[in-house]
C-alpha cells in the first residue's frame, strides 16, 4: 500500500473518515446501536479540550454544576417550539422495575410503570430553567452563569462516529440575566470563546454567524454559530450559542423582582460544543496515512522510539532516551509543559513507527546506537511527511517548543488556504445548481438571500443547507456590498449568506 489508510479521501471520503477513526485507535462501535466506545487516545484528545475550554469559561465567570439526566415529560411540553424540535429524538423512559417475563427473559413491570415518563436529556434547557426559577428571585441573583459537561441522548437514525451518534459527551452553558442586552453579550461573548478556542487550539478556522429561522434551535429568539469546513468541502456547525430572550424563562416562570420593586421575566442563554469537534479535527487536518493533531490538543507532543537489536544496545539506548525524555519534560509549550511518551514495547520497529504516524503525533524521535555515539536523535514531523533528518540532541530540545508552535500555525494556515479556495460568490441561482451539482465537492457559497421558507424548497433537492449570515469580518468576502437581489426568489437582499452541503 502506498498509503497506510485505504481507501484514501478521494477514492471514497466517508470510508477514509471512519478507517481513521479506527486506525487511530480514537473510537470503536458498542453494543449499543448508535453509540461509540470511545478508546483511551481519543478520549485524551476530548480531555484536552475540556480542560482548555473549562479554563475559559472559568475565566469568563462562569461556574460548572451538573443537573439530572431525566427530564419530565411535561417540563418539555411547556416550551412548545422546544418540544416540537425534539420530539423525533427523545428516549423515553416508561417504568422503574423489570421482571421476568413468563416467556423467558426479562420485561418491563406493568405494575411499575411511570406516572410520568421521563425523556433522557436530548438538552436541558427545561430542567435547568425549572431549577434557575427557584434560585433567582431578585436582581441582586443576577446573572447566574453556570456551565454543565455532560452526555445527552438525541436518537439518531444514521449515525457516525464523533459527528453524530445516539448519545454524545458535551457541555452546555446555561446563563440567565436582568435584562435583553446583557443576554446577548453573554451569547456573543461565548461564540467569540469558541472562535478562539477553534482557532488557536484547534488549528480550524470558522466563520462565526447568525442561523437562518429554518436553523434556529427550537424556541430561541436568534442563534449563533461557529462553521468550519472540511477537506472535502462540506461544513461542519462547530459549536452553537443561543440567545433565548424570555420564552424558555416564560415557559419555566424565571422571574425576578428588578430594582423598581417589579415583577418581571428574566432573559437567558444557553451554548454549547460536543465530541463532534473531534471529528471536525480529523477531518480538518488528517491525511491518507491517518490522524494529524495539532499540537496544542494531542495527547503527545512526541514520541521517542528506542532502537536496538540486543540487550547490550538496549542498555545503552534506553537511558538515553529516557534522558531525552526528561529534557524534554522541561521545556514547556502553550504554557505546560511538553508531553512525551516512550514507546518501549516489543514490537518490530515499522509497526511501532506507523502505529504513532496513525495516531498523529505531531513529532516523532527515533534513537538508535548510532544516534547515541553521536549525541544525536532522528526527528520526523507529522504535518510534513518524509523520512525525517538527523538532529542534535542539544538543539532538537532547545527548539522543541518552536518546532511545536510551527506546526500547529502551519495546520492553521494550510486549513485556512483551503477555506478561502473554496468560498466564492453566487449571484445567480443556476450557477448555485452547477456550483453543487452532484459531480462538484462544492464549497461555501456566499449568496444574497431573503429569509423566507420557500428557500428551503430550492436548497433540498441539491442537498445544500443556509449555514450562517456571516457576522462582520468572519468571511472571504465583504457582507456590506450594497446589497442585491435573492437568489431564490428574486426578492431584493441586503446581506449574504452561506449555503453549503453539510454534515
Amino acid at each position: 500500500m502506498k498509503t497506510a489508510i485505504t481507501p484514501t479521501r478521494a477514492e471514497n471520503y466517508p470510508e477514509w473518515y471512519q478507517q481513521v477513526v479506527k486506525a487511530a485507535d480514537l473510537a470503536e462501535t458498542s453494543d449499543v446501536r448508535g453509540c461509540m466506545v470511545i478508546k483511551p487516545w481519543g478520549y485524551a484528545i476530548w480531555e484536552n479540550i475540556q480542560r482548555e475550554l473549562d479554563r475559559q469559561f472559568k475565566a469568563t465567570g462562569h461556574e460548572n454544576a451538573y443537573f439530572p439526566l431525566f427530564i419530565p415529560m411535561s417540563f418539555l411540553e411547556k416550551e412548545a417550539e422546544h418540544v416540537e424540535g425534539f420530539a423525533k429524538e427523545c428516549a423515553v423512559v416508561t417504568h422503574h422495575r423489570l421482571e421476568p417475563d413468563p416467556s423467558g427473559g426479562l420485561r418491563p413491570a406493568p405494575s411499575a410503570e411511570l406516572e410520568e415518563p421521563l425523556i433522557v436529556r436530548p438538552t436541558s434547557e427545561t430542567i435547568i430553567g425549572a431549577t434557575f426559577a427557584r434560585w433567582v428571585q431578585s436582581y441582586r441573583d443576577l446573572p447566574v452563569l453556570v456551565n454543565q459537561w455532560a452526555n445527552v441522548v438525541r436518537w439518531e437514525m444514521r449515525t457516525r462516529m464523533f459527528l453524530r451518534t445516539t448519545e454524545f459527551l458535551w457541555q452546555e452553558g446555561h446563563t440567565v440575566h436582568a435584562t435583553a442586552q446583557e443576554a446577548q453579550q453573554e451569547t456573543l461573548q461565548m461564540l467569540d470563546v469558541y472562535a478562539d478556542f477553534a482557532k488557536h487550539h484547534m488549528a480550524m478556522p470558522v466563520i462565526r454567524g447568525e442561523k437562518t429561522a429554518g436553523e434556529r434551535f427550537p424556541g430561541a429568539v436568534a442563534t449563533y454559530s461557529i462553521e468550519a469546513l472540511m477537506q472535502d468541502c462540506k461544513a461542519l456547525q462547530a459549536g452553537t450559542s443561543h440567545f433565548l430572550g424570555q420564552n424558555f424563562a416564560k415557559a419555566q416562570e424565571i422571574k425576578f423582582q428588578n430594582e423598581a420593586g417589579e415583577l418581571v421575566y428574566a432573559w437567558t442563554t444557553s451554548w454549547g460544543v460536543s465530541t463532534r469537534l473531534v471529528g471536525g479535527l480529523i477531518m480538518t487536518h488528517a491525511d491518507d496515512d491517518g490522524l494529524v493533531l495539532p499540537p496544542r490538543l494531542a495527547p503527545a507532543h512526541v514520541v521517542i522510539l528506542p532502537i536496538y537489536r540486543n540487550d547490550d544496545e538496549r542498555s545503552v539506548v534506553l537511558p538515553y532516551c529516557n534522558a531525552v525524555k526528561a529534557e524534554l519534560e522541561a521545556q514547556a509549550f502553550a504554557g505546560e509543559p511538553v508531553r512525551v511518551r516512550l514507546d518501549d514495547r516489543d514490537l518490530r520497529g515499522g509497526e511501532k513507527k506507523w502505529q504513532w504516524v496513525k495516531r498523529g503525533v505531531p513529532i516523532r524521535v527515533d534513537v538508535g546506537p548510532r544516534d547515541v555515539d553521536g549525541g544525536g536523535v532522528f526527528v520526523s514531523r507529522r504535518d510534513v511527511g518524509g523520512k525525517g533528518k538527523p538532529c542534535p540532541r542539544d538543539e532538537f530540545v532547545a527548539t522543541v517548543s518552536q518546532t511545536l508552535d510551527e506546526i500547529q500555525q502551519g495546520l492553521f494556515a494550510r486549513a485556512q488556504a483551503h477555506r478561502q479556495k473554496a468560498t466564492v460568490k453566487i449571484d445567480h441561482f443556476e450557477e448555485f445548481k452547477e456550483f453543487f451539482d452532484n459531480q462538484s465537492p462544492g464549497g461555501l457559497a456566499a449568496c444574497h438571500f431573503v429569509d423566507v421558507p420557500e428557500i428551503e424548497e430550492k436548497l433540498k433537492p441539491l442537498k445544500v443547507t443556509a449555514r450562517c449570515i456571516p457576522l462582520k469580518g468572519d468571511a472571504e468576502f465583504d457582507n456590506d456590498d450594497g446589497g442585491g437581489t435573492c437568489i431564490f426568489t428574486g426578492q431584493p437582499s441586503q446581506r449574504r449568506g452561506l449555503f453549503a452541503k453539510a454534515y
